[in-house]
């Protein structure tokens, strides 16, 4: 006899079944990338192929089972269950295919589209010493957004969003009061850090731009450095384009370009930054699918490169379309790739949109870099635990000294591998962290918070001058003798710390240079935005300091396509 089943289990059951009729959409690439479905079918030689109908009435089976007998009966979370069934199905197949519901789906499409709307602001929480939410606040505003053009500053206590007390919400909360529908009006109560006025602000919401590229200046005399760390959206390419002219203007004869922390994103935009310095006829990369038929190809139009000697830095969350990027330079010995390993994602997606507002992004086919590399590492275990942190299906002891693909050669005769993303030709490690400090770094966090807040009000006895007073200054170089952190600074620090906080004073003395970081960081923040806070991170980033002094093998590379040892031992001095 069959059972009935709910609604919701019906309506799982049709969604779960609109997986298998492989619609067509457009895809993230924009580079003509095909689209398909994948039949998921398990079978057994001695036994029939599963077929649709027997999901169907396994499924509405098991739906009915749960909802009759489980001891949490009708308080069942039916939204997450059925995703974990999505994902579980899709994450047999491989790591990267993956089912969004609705909310995720908007999500993704805001993240593709570089654009949200809202007011504008970085906003983040403060907690006490029991780690209770106290208040949010801003930490920087937008150059041109509503809450800028509103007179936000940092250290704005939010109090209240339209009439609804924030106080003790967390910020991401918060966040979600903030953000709207383009035109309608946010009424912020805020509290101004240091006087403790509370004033009213009604603030209309706009379209506010995530660029990808969220720093861009002169590193070094000569030396040009431009973030592309958030991503590949619908708006790189141009971001890029116009950071190179910026720098150009301003001097460059060099350029790093940072890839670390980049995740991916839309292949397209990585082709045309690839493009701007590859010639015409060189391949960026080809992609192998199911459905295409041969394997297709994408190469460069360019007749006039640009010849500006190139550093890209990678590491293990260099990602996806960055690795396309990194691994079409490397191979025509345009760059000199230098960091770690980066992640090994050589897999691509393509979004179906679903009947009920979802979204299954299912991979359709896989990346290789001119010279033939595979850039997607193992993960034939199915353990997606390894897969993330420990290199694909190895564990830390057992990680190969390099790739495991097969051997390829770059332009120039040089040997690279592939299999497990894009090795670097000079590898600088960053510092390693053990866990306990990493802990009591992050214990850290709301002290400095809590201290740079009186601080920049002013309010630190002997350190009055630190106030920021003034309005944001944007598109700022700092300088050397901005916001310099005294060891007397940090003294006084370590005291809050203590009193308020409860930590060990002479714990937090160990950690003075980090403590210098992040309270330099916050000021500039304060006083110039949190897109030049960036340089701050700079000043203290190893890999990035060690890296520049490579410039003598990048140039050598670009013109010779060899790389001289001694150069590269001289930078680890």
């Amino acid at each position: 006899m069959r059972r009935s089943i709910s609604p919701f289990a019906a309506a799982a059951i049709t969604l779960f079944l609109a997986i298998g009729g492989y619609p067509q959409s457009e895809s993230v690439s924009k580079l003509d990338l095909p689209s398909k479905g994948d039949d998921v079918a398990a079978s057994d030689s001695k036994k029939k192929p599963v077929t649709i109908e027997k999901v169907e009435r396994d499924m509405a089976e098991a739906l009915s089972l749960i909802e009759e007998h489980h001891f949490e009966g009708s308080e069942t979370d039916y939204n997450a269950l059925f995703k974990s069934v999505i994902d579980t199905m899709l994450h047999t197949l491989d790591p990267h295919s993956n089912y969004f519901d609705a909310k995720e789906f908007r999500q993704f499409q805001t993240n593709q589209n570089s654009k949200y709307f809202g007011i504008g602001a970085t906003i983040g929480d403060l907690r006490d010493a029991n780690g209770k939410v106290v208040a949010t606040y801003i930490k920087s505003t937008f150059h041109g957004a509503p809450a800028n053009r509103a007179g936000l500053r940092y250290g704005d206590k939010i109090v209240e969003v339209n009439g609804q007390s924030m106080l003790g919400k967390p910020y991401y909360t918060v966040r979600d009061f903030l953000r709207g529908p383009k035109g309608t009006p946010a009424v912020v109560l805020i509290e101004r850090n240091g006087t403790g006025e509370r004033e009213t602000v009604e603030i209309v919401r706009d379209g506010v731009s995530t660029p990808s590229i969220p720093e861009v200046y002169m590193f070094r005399p000569e030396v040009g450095y431009i973030a592309m760390t958030g991503g590949f959206n619908r708006t790189t390419y141009n971001e890029f384009a116009a950071a190179m002219k910026e720098l150009k203007a301003a001097g460059m004869k060099r350029l790093v370009l940072d890839l670390r922390g980049n995740g991916g994103g839309l292949v397209n935009q990585a082709f045309w930054v690839a493009n701007t310095f590859l010639k015409e006829g060189q391949a960026i990369f080809t992609q192998k699918g199911r459905k295409q038929g041969r394997p297709q190809t994408f190469s460069s139009d360019n007749r006039s490169p640009d010849s500006t000697p190139l550093i890209v830095m990678v590491n293990g969350s260099t990602a996806s379309a960055s690795e396309i990027l990194a691994g079409a330079l490397q191979d025509h010995d345009r760059a000199l790739i230098v960091g770690e390993n980066s992640f090994g994602k050589g897999l691509v997606q393509n979004p179906y949109p679903l009947e009920y507002g979802s979204m299954l992004l299912l991979t359709i086919a896989k990346y290789e870099t001119p010279s033939g590399r595979l850039i997607q590492k193992d993960y034939s275990d199915g353990n997606l635990y390894n897969y993330y942190t420990n290199g694909g299906s190895f564990e830390d002891s057992e990680k190969p000294k390099q790739n495991r693909g097969p051997e390829s050669r770059t332009d120039s005769g040089r040997i690279v591998y592939g299999g497990g993303g894009i090795a670097p030709d000079v590898k600088i490690e960053s510092p390693k962290v053990s866990s306990s400090v990493g802990r009591f770094q992050q214990k850290l966090l709301d002290p400095l918070f809590s201290f740079v807040l009186k601080l920049a009000a002013g309010e630190v006895k002997g350190f009055e001058s630190f106030a920021v007073d003034k309005p944001v200054v944007f598109n700022y170089d700092i300088k050397a003798g901005d916001f310099p952190v005294s060891d007397a600074l940090v003294a006084t620090f370590t005291d809050h710390a203590s009193k308020v906080y409860g930590l060990d004073a002479k714990k937090v003395r160990k950690e003075s240079k980090f403590i210098k970081r992040i309270i330099r960081t916050e000021l500039v923040t304060a006083a110039y935005g949190s897109q030049t806070s960036f340089q701050v991170f700079n000043e203290f980033d190893p890999q990035l300091n060690r890296a520049v002094k490579l410039f003598p093998q990048a140039e050598r590379l670009a013109r010779y396509g060899t790389i001289d040892l001694a150069v590269e031992a001289a930078s680890k001095n």
